[in-house]
């Protein structure tokens, strides 16, 4: 059982918990198939991740590609509308010859439809072995965690006179600090060196390193209470916006739904008894 699949969209789900999605397109340095359509690469990927997110035997969701680029960003060259189908339901019947039209067709199908990956309740980490171009850095940021190797090089939209998205023109001044994000944009240079050094990569590893190392750091988050991990995100995600006192409300009554958890009774009761932990997430 898994989403419905396409080729140039890979889901391997594996045993131990770990849910790989891989971009497929290596020929073009996995350049995004299509952009807001139904079997486009944005919506294939959130698909993708929500299936992973409301399947209980996933814990962590990696995304990552096959070959030797992230994602080159958007590729519209030799798609056809029968490939890629409808468009987004949001931009349906959208006159896209207008300004405004076309405004509303980009924040309907492809904005919001990107910004569904930071929705994910579980762990997200973005594997990214090369080039994260547009909307191919845009996914990565929206992503909770980066691991790259001397390879990874991240590229706004400025070669093809357009500025960064949300995870760009957001996260990435919260990540880094308003004047490192808009050197970035005025120049459209982050090497993986840079990149760690300004925290958008939480991992800087040699490429021979860089799966054992995802793998290392989901064993890591998987031996750990799921329910703690999503509420976190939640709260941090959610912090970002607002006010101390807000934060102090929501973590507030998060501890008090742990501490009834199945969850939380079996950490307390493993780490009585000094043995491994059964989580259920609930």
């Amino acid at each position: 059982m898994g989403p419905n699949l396409v080729d140039h969209l890979l889901y391997e789900k594996e045993d131990n918990g770990i849910c790989w999605v891989k971009f497929n397109r290596p020929e073009r340095m996995n350049a995004c198939f299509g952009t807001h359509e139904e079997n486009g690469t944005i919506r294939k990927v959130v698909e993708y991740m929500r299936f992973a997110d409301d399947d209980p035997d996933v814990r962590v969701i990696v995304l990552t590609d096959v070959g030797r680029g992230f994602c080159a960003g958007a590729d519209l060259k030799g798609v056809t509308e029968e490939a890629i189908g409808k468009p987004h339901p949001g931009a349906r019947n959208i006159d896209r010859t207008t300004l405004d039209g076309n405004r509303q067709s980009f924040y309907h199908g492809l904005t919001r439809t990107v910004f569904e990956i930071a929705q994910v309740r579980k762990p997200t980490i973005a594997m990214v072995n090369g080039p994260a171009a547009g909307l191919g850095l845009d996914m990565a940021l929206h992503c909770d965690i980066r691991i790259g190797c001397e390879a990874t090089k991240f590229m706004p939209y400025m070669q093809i006179g357009q500025i960064m998205e949300n995870g760009g023109s957001y996260y990435l001044p919260k990540m880094v600090g308003l004047g490192r994000a808009l050197e970035f944009a005025y120049t459209g240079k982050m090497s993986a060196e840079r990149a760690y050094e300004w925290g958008v990569l939480n991992h800087l590893v040699a490429s021979a390193d860089l799966e054992a190392t995802t793998r290392k750091l989901c064993d890591d988050i998987i031996s750990k209470p799921p329910l703690p991990q999503w509420i976190s995100k939640r709260i941090m995600r959610a912090a970002l916006d607002s006010s101390l006192e807000t934060t102090m409300v929501m973590t507030s009554n998060a501890s008090g739904i742990l501490a009834l958890s199945e969850d939380g009774a079996e950490a307390r009761a493993s780490f009585a008894d000094k043995r491994q932990p059964d989580y259920k997430g609930r």
